[in-house]
């Protein structure tokens, strides 16, 4: 009975599955549904912006909006310097960690948190696009838009009661669109005194979180958690309005305008000492005031003199006489290898009475230490005289802007005439065939002047001054400076050879008052040379 049971049961197995495949086929054919229509095909030009943005979602945003810049330089730009940046972050993120991290620990009585790997991965941040605002108000507003999927490794070793637990951080994933402003802009570099930081939106952070080799987020419900959380709270300290503020200037001090000039003449020196052990020394003064970034001036060299006279005459634009100082050094002039100092006082202008002319006589020292024993050696005497001219209300010469004020002009000079000061700063991509020692050769009017030679050097920097004392304005001449290189080695083969040429036409100098320009030489494949010009009137 039970086979003859079975045997039924397969056949009518058998015709059940036929019979179901044989209606399903005929309905599936013959009884279609007839409500069913073709889709609408739509151009992408007749939908609106928001249902474009949904439908094309990495596209990027200065596609989508108009108001975005490209900033294409700035991902090449990173692109080149990740590995550079990767390396910097990290070090500067575990030297702000740290301190930290000792702070914290002993309150949840962990014995150490330590790096074991930290590195932000081969892929570097991208800009999908920037949007600048241009407001009445000195400052500055970006709205980048950055995406970041990153492939960093970051393990931390965490020890507590003997016991120690690794946790790893991998597939980092941040989009955020941050507002940055730099502000108030000043004249100092680099030009902001604030950076001001703030998120437009709650920003999307994904990440993997690895403890003991098992990934943490695939745990229910914690991937959520974690990542709202870290939204709420990044959202709550920097979601706009609230921003993060980083000082880079004082504005107090950047904003600062000239409130005088300092007139400093260099009579000379007394009882210098010697620093080579053949001959006399070849002294030089350079003069600087404190909190400014300009360059620092010099005297000419009085070449094997322990008691040279200068009576050079220099004026420095003042902008805190409460705080500044005037810097005086004195240096043996080398010509090879490092200059010798020789010795340094200091001047503060607030022992300056205004509008008084001052002579003193300064010892020098080896430093500003008082406690320093060597500052009792004998060193020599500078002699200096010193007058602090203070504006008047609402009075800027605009000579003394915030550029530094040039040389006086010599007395002497004919009413009708001036100086032509010719500053030789410096000469880029200059070379010769068989030796490259160069020096700059000036020829004005039948006077020849030269520059100090630089060795072995294709970008010599000169920062030299030379002084024409002229008649008449030069509008009709012209200045002839040639680069030269000479060889350094004794021998009548190629002793010297020109690297180029530049004349100059005089008259754009006479009208403008003053060209910094860099001139390409004439015989010389890319060599260039920086030249600043001034012509000063006696009157």
């Amino acid at each position: 009975m039970g086979f003859v049971s079975t045997i039924l049961g397969f056949c009518g197995f058998g015709v059940g599955v036929s019979c179901g495949l044989t209606i399903g086929y005929y309905l599936f054919i013959y009884f279609q549904p007839c409500d069913v229509k073709d889709p609408v095909i739509r151009p992408l030009v007749e939908r609106d912006s928001k249902s474009l943005q949904q439908l094309l979602s990495e596209i990027p945003l200065w596609v989508k909006c108009p108001d975005y810049d490209r900033v294409d330089w700035l991902n090449k730009f990173l692109e080149y310097m990740w590995p550079y940046l990767d390396k910097a972050i990290c070090r500067t993120a575990k030297d702000i960690a740290a301190p930290i991290i000792a702070e914290q620990i002993p309150k949840y009585k962990i014995d150490s948190v330590e790096f074991e790997t930290l590195t932000l991965g081969s892929l570097p941040p991208t800009f999908q696009g920037m949007k600048v605002y241009v407001t009445e108000e000195k400052e500055l507003i970006m709205e980048p838009s950055i995406k970041w999927a990153g492939n960093p490794n970051v393990t931390v070793a965490v020890k507590a009661f003997g016991l120690k637990a690794t946790v790893q951080v991998v597939d980092l994933q941040v989009f955020a669109a941050p507002r940055i402003t730099l502000k108030p802009l000043v004249p100092s570099f680099p030009c902001f005194a604030n950076i001001f930081v703030s998120l437009m939106e709650k920003p999307h952070v994904d990440f993997g979180l690895k403890l003991l080799g098992a990934d943490l987020m695939s745990i229910p419900g914690l991937y959520r958690f974690v990542q709202e959380t870290i939204k709420d709270q990044v959202a709550n300290m920097y979601l706009w309005p609230k921003t993060l503020e980083v000082q880079i200037l004082d504005p107090s001090k950047a904003m600062k305008k000239p409130v005088g000039v300092l007139h400093v003449k260099i009579l000379r020196a007394m009882n210098l000492k010697k620093k080579d052990l053949l001959g006399a020394s070849d002294p030089y003064v350079k003069l600087k005031l404190t909190e400014s970034k300009l360059p620092s001036k010099k005297t000419p060299v009085r070449h094997k003199n322990l008691n040279p006279e200068w009576n050079e005459e220099f004026n420095m634009v003042v902008k805190d006489p409460e705080s500044q100082a005037l810097e005086l050094s004195v240096y043996d002039w080398e010509q090879i290898g490092k200059h010798d100092k020789m010795g340094m006082n200091v001047i503060p202008l607030k022992d300056l009475t205004p509008d008084e002319s001052k002579t003193m006589t300064l010892n020098l020292l080896k430093n500003m230490d008082v406690n320093d024993a060597q500052n009792d050696k004998d060193r020599g005497q500078i002699m200096v005289e010193l007058t602090y001219k203070p504006f008047k209300e609402d009075e800027l010469p605009k000579d003394f802007e915030d550029n530094d004020a040039a040389h006086k002009v010599p007395e002497g000079t004919p009413p009708g005439g001036g100086v032509l000061m010719i500053i030789v700063h410096e000469a880029q991509d200059v070379e010769g065939k068989h030796h490259t020692n160069p020096y700059v050769k000036i020829l004005f009017k039948g006077e020849e002047r030269k520059t100090k030679q630089v060795k072995k050097n294709r970008d010599p920097r000169w920062g030299e001054e030379f002084n024409f004392v002229l008649e008449e304005p030069p509008v009709n001449d012209r200045l002839h400076m040639e680069v030269v290189s000479t060889s350094t080695r004794i021998g009548l083969l190629h002793p010297k050879e020109t690297l180029g040429y530049v004349d100059i036409n005089l008259s754009d100098v006479v009208s403008n008052k003053r060209i910094n320009e860099k001139y390409h030489l004439i015989d010389s494949k890319n060599g260039r040379l920086q030249v600043e010009l001034q012509w000063q009137t006696a009157s």
